[in-house]
């Protein structure tokens, strides 16, 4: 048998759950704040009161405020409404009486307007932290939910606590890395390679797939396509994105065939960053009579938010500088320049429209640039 152990006080060796919390780096907070929303836990974020997300909250909360989007705010005719076209600008408002979570909800989702028409009368409130409601906004963005939030609300769980600035630190590309490659043949080119990407703070990964033999030589022809499970794997007619994807393998492969090579950049950003659940509220309010511009507006989104930096970091990690792009957006092209991306060729996408997203092509063209016939 081992030395006996004398006496010790009551106590030693214990780690009381009062110790202070460790120190986390700015993006793992980010990171946990995401996971936080998506679980319906309040953030704590410096210099702001405590937030709770409305969308998937939980239990007996209440709030005498509420943080929204300007976009969401003009919508439900606030006084002292900031424009409507800045969607990301965040807007402090209250009611007559405090928000409870199924008043909040209706509040914060236009896709419940036809249910809910009597809202209000609101107000909107100086907001003296304005950058921590910008971060909280787009960390909603983010975690795909709506972006609303209880403000102070009473009966919030522990929250998570962070920094205005930790979103910057979640949203660096560069530590965006390889994880693996394999061969995978598909339908359009049976000699493709795979090659997916990971960050240490987002759950996402990314992938490429690769078509022909890569050469310095000769700028591949690239496609960067947001996932769209409607479209890609369910056959959705409400968009092309479907049709797109399936052209852009082909059309790659036939470069192949003739001594070039291409490269589809697959990133994991569905309805261009909303997230799946707000691309289908986006479907719902399109059934209502607005178009693809107009919904993402009225749900507080902007109707552009894919993260170019990742798509420039995944082209720099397979050694691709210069690129001939398949796009009919010219704004995509500056946006992957912006980020150092050499656009040797900008070369046009276009498909056939049909009877369930003509309107979603012409709203493209005709409010957001795409150069379409």
């Amino acid at each position: 048998m081992g030395e006996a152990i004398g006496p010790r006080a009551a106590g030693d060796g214990v780690h009381p759950l009062s110790e202070a919390k460790p120190s986390y780096s700015p993006a793992r907070r980010a990171a946990q704040a995401v996971d936080a929303l998506r679980h319906g836990w309040p953030l704590a974020i410096a210099g702001a009161p405590l937030l709770q997300p409305v969308e998937t909250a939980f239990g007996e909360l209440s709030g005498g405020a509420m943080l929204l989007s300007a976009s969401r705010a003009a919508t439900l005719k606030l006084a002292n409404q900031i424009e409507a076209a800045v969607p990301r600008q965040p807007v402090l408002m209250r009611a007559a009486e405090p928000f409870d979570l199924p008043h909040a909800l209706a509040v914060a989702d236009p896709a419940l307007d036809m249910e809910n028409p009597l809202k209000g009368p609101f107000k909107a409130l100086p907001l003296a932290w304005e950058e921590q409601a910008r971060a909280a906004l787009e960390l909603a963005r983010m975690a795909g939910i709506l972006p609303a939030f209880l403000v102070d609300p009473r009966g919030a769980a522990e929250p998570v606590e962070l920094e205005a600035n930790d979103v910057a630190a979640y949203a660096d590309a560069t530590r965006l890395q390889i994880a693996t490659r394999a061969k995978l043949p598909v339908v359009a080119a049976e000699g493709a390679r795979i090659v997916a990407f990971r960050s240490p703070d987002d759950t996402r990964e990314h992938v490429a797939l690769v078509i022909g033999q890569q050469s310095a030589e000769r700028p591949p022809l690239v496609r960067l396509h947001s996932e769209c499970l409607t479209g890609d794997i369910l056959g959705s007619l409400k968009c092309d994105c479907g049709p797109q994807l399936d052209a852009a393998l082909h059309a790659m492969a036939a470069e192949a065939d003739k001594g070039g090579w291409g490269v589809l950049l697959y990133l994991r950003q569905e309805g261009r960053g909303i997230g799946l659940v707000n691309k289908l509220r986006a479907y719902r309010l399109q059934d209502q009579g607005f178009d693809t511009v107009d919904a993402n507006t009225r749900l507080g989104l902007p109707d552009e938010a894919r993260d170019f930096p990742i798509a420039a970091r995944m082209l720099e990690l397979l050694g691709v500088r210069a690129i001939r792009l398949m796009t009919n957006n010219p704004a995509k092209v500056a946006a992957l320049e912006d980020e150092g991306v050499t656009v040797a060729e900008r070369v046009p996408h276009a498909l056939p429209d049909n009877p369930h997203n003509a309107r979603y092509l012409a709203t493209k063209r005709d409010r957001a640039g795409h150069l379409l016939p």
